[in-house]
This record gives structure tokens, sequence and C-alpha cells, in this order.
């Protein structure tokens, strides 16, 4: 039965539960006294709610606490291994595949290299299902606790009614890649199980505002600096995170010919690739036959050799130039969304790290408006290279909270009849 509002009992129920989970997740262990005042629901609300969650399993007791001159307050916490997610990051060199449990604590990994000039579809789609098949098998998993996958993807995510997710990735050659209904095909899924696709740069922003340097902020900027860049602007319409195309800003005109195919993008000058493509025309050496990041390394050791050796004086330069650029695209980011944070994040970023920061920082604030740039700060990421992973896991966590902890139903052939339907939706629970 809806209300003037629209809302039903279930929806109501729902929403309680939510709240209680989220609350106890995020700041528990907590009393069901503390959880009154903190969700804004009636002691009467909370007691029935807790004992909801207990008898579903998701909810524990964790020791007490004493009162003012009363009975010991029980705390309350979720329970841990009351369910499962997959994390994947569709990385520019490998597919990672890791499983976790409902406090993010790793429980099995899986990687499968790839060739940075190839991303087949057919390639990725299979290492991502036998990834998944993999770390299902793993000693400490529970397939009938997973509550869903989620994976981390270059380029823009399309969510459509008859296609699921579809992948619009101009950097690696995808064009309208439907991605989720290719991941359903031989699927060692159950069809109840979902799959949440979205960008890289989102599931990353994701897990910072989460667990990382975004937790507490309203308005952030999360960027990922791998092989290329990519961005998640956090705001307060936007709280879940929205991917934007930053990589692909205009910042030279008839410049550096992109990745995507334009000339004069960001990501020409300021991902890994375009950096390590300059350091070589300019005389440097990257190590040959090896990956990205171990050639990065090599160049950042070039440009930053032990005390009292001579610096390589192409490597410094290309960094430095690299710092202004990357700083440049950032008051872009400052002067249109005002932030308080920028986090950056990526595997070349957080290599980058606090020796490159600084000089960001500089060029930042120098082509920035004032007073925004007086209200922002830059700081590296705090999960590692792993975060795009850990926020892929937390799509399909973050759909189990708005659910209200409920796992979603298969699907009946025998549909009830709505006057059925209605009175299953109107009893006490």
């Amino acid at each position: 039965m809806a209300g003037r509002n629209g809302r039903t009992v279930r929806d109501l129920r729902r929403g309680n539960r939510t709240a209680v989970l989220q609350k106890l997740y995020f700041d528990g262990p907590l009393s069901r006294f503390e959880l009154g005042p903190a969700t804004g629901l009636s002691s009467g609300s909370v007691s029935n709610v807790v004992a909801d969650l207990i008898a579903d399993g998701l909810v524990e007791e964790a020791g007490s606490v004493d009162s003012d001159g009363g009975r010991p307050r029980t705390l309350m916490r979720v329970r841990p291994h009351s369910g499962q997610m997959i994390g994947v990051d569709v990385g520019e060199t490998r597919v990672r595949v890791e499983l976790f449990d409902l406090a993010l604590t790793e429980l099995a990994r899986t990687e499968r290299p790839l060739n940075p000039q190839c991303y087949d579809v057919d390639v990725i789609t299979g290492h991502i299902r036998d990834g998944v098949a993999e770390v299902l098998g793993a000693e400490q998993a529970a397939p009938e606790l997973l509550l869903g996958v989620g994976v981390g993807v270059p380029g823009i995510v399309e969510h459509t009614p008859d296609r699921g997710a579809v992948v619009h990735g101009q950097t690696i050659g995808w064009d309208a890649v439907p991605l989720e209904r290719l991941l359903r095909a031989d699927s060692p899924l159950p069809d109840e199980v979902p799959y949440f696709i979205d960008n890289g740069a989102k599931t990353l922003g994701q897990a910072e505002m989460w667990f990382g340097a975004g937790r507490g902020a309203r308005n952030a900027v999360v960027v990922l600096f791998g092989s290329g860049v990519g961005a998640c602007l956090v705001t307060p319409e936007a709280e879940h995170g929205r991917a934007v195309e930053w990589g692909h800003l205009t910042v030279r005109v008839r410049g550096r010919r992109c990745r995507c195919g334009a000339p004069g993008c960001l990501e020409a000058y300021a991902g890994a690739e375009s950096l390590l493509a300059r350091w070589r025309e300019e005389g440097g050496r990257p190590p040959e036959g090896t990956d990205e990041e171990t050639r990065l390394t090599a160049m950042l050791a070039a440009a930053y050799p032990p005390e009292g050796t001579t610096p390589d004086p192409v490597a410094l330069a290309v960094l430095e130039e690299t710092a202004e650029y990357l700083g440049a695209g950032l008051s872009d980011l400052i002067n249109l969304f005002q932030p308080e944070r920028i986090i950056v994040g990526g595997w070349a970023g957080l290599q980058l790290g606090t020796r490159f920061l600084p000089a960001v920082r500089r060029h930042a604030t120098t082509y920035a408006l004032r007073h925004p740039a007086d209200e922002v700060t830059i700081d590296l990421g705090r999960l590692g290279p792993d975060a795009v992973t850990v926020g892929a896991a937390i799509l399909p966590l973050a759909d189990f909270f708005a659910r209200g902890g409920r796992r979603p139903e298969p699907v009946a052939e025998d549909r009830l009849p709505p006057w059925r339907a209605a009175l299953r939706e109107r009893a006490p629970r």
C-alpha cells in the first residue's frame, strides 16, 4: 500500500534497514541506544530493524559498553562474513579479479596480463569469466553469499534497458561493446547474481570516498593517473560519483596526437604511456621488453638518481613538463567544480608520488583562479594500486545496502496475482 508520498510499507522497511546497516558499517560497532539519534529512527524501530538484521545473519553482537547507571549496552556490528563481492579492474596491462568479504578484506585474487596494443573484447571477457570462476573456487569463497560482480573499465559506460552496460572505449578501440551481455553469455554465475559495470575512474573515486583520502568530503575530484588519465567528480548532487573524460580535455591546439585520435588532449602529455614515449623520442632509453610500470620506474631512477649521481636531463625535463601539464589540467577541474579536495590515484600517480606532487600543486595554483585554488587540497590517494578493484567491489555492496541488505530473488515463472502481492507487501516482517 502506497502512502501520499508514493512510498509503500516495504519501501519504509527497506529504508530503515538501509539506514541502520550503513551506520553500523561505517561507524560501528554501535549500541541500539546510539543508533536511534544516528539514524533518526525511534527506539522501537531500531529494535525491530536490528532484530530483523540479526535474524537474517547480517548483524551480530560485538561486546558491550557501560551505560550511565544502567545495564551495559550491547554493541552491534555488521557481520563481515555474511556476504562476498568480486571486484574486477580491466586495466591497461592486465585484468585483476579479487574476492572480498563484506568488510572488504581480500579473500582471493588472480591477474591475467594483457597486450597493451590489443584490447580484444573476447580475450578480456574470457579473462573476466575465468578470473571470476577462479576466485570463486578459492578456499575462503562462499558462492552462495555472492552479492555481485563489479567491473571497472576504461571509457564511457552507457546503461541501457535492452543491452545492459555498453562500453564506449575509444582509446582502446571499443565501439558500443555490450559488455554486460557478453559476460552473461557462458557466465559461471546464476542469473540472479548481478554484474555492475562502470568507468574505472569512478570505481577509484568510490573507493577513495568511502575508505580513503576523500572520506568526509562533500565535493571532491578523484584523478586516475595510469597509462592514460581520467577523473571522478563527487558532489552532493552526484554523491556516488560521475566519471568525466578529463584526459581528453584539449590542452594544446594542434598538439600531440592522443590515443583517442584527437590532437592536443591532456592524456597525450600527462599519461604514463605518452610520458614514456616523449622520453624515448628525446633520446631516453626505457628498458626494452618490459611493462609500463617497470619503464616508469627506470625513468624516475634516471631523473632522480642517488645523491652524487648526475640526473638524466632528458628524463628530468619530461617529468617537469608533465607536472606542468598535469597541474594545468587540475586547474581546469578547480575552476569548473571548485572541489574541497583533489585526490591523485592510479598506479602511475602513486609511483610518481610525493616527489612529483609539490610541482603539480604549484602549477595547479598558478593556472587556477585564486579563490578556488586557496580552498582546495591536492593529495595522493590512500588505497594503493588495488583501489580500482576495491571500488568495483563496492558497486554490488552499495546496491546491497540500497536494497536494505536483501539479495535479489530469482524471477519466478508463475508470478503472484496483484492482490496476493499486495497482501504480501503489507504483511509485517
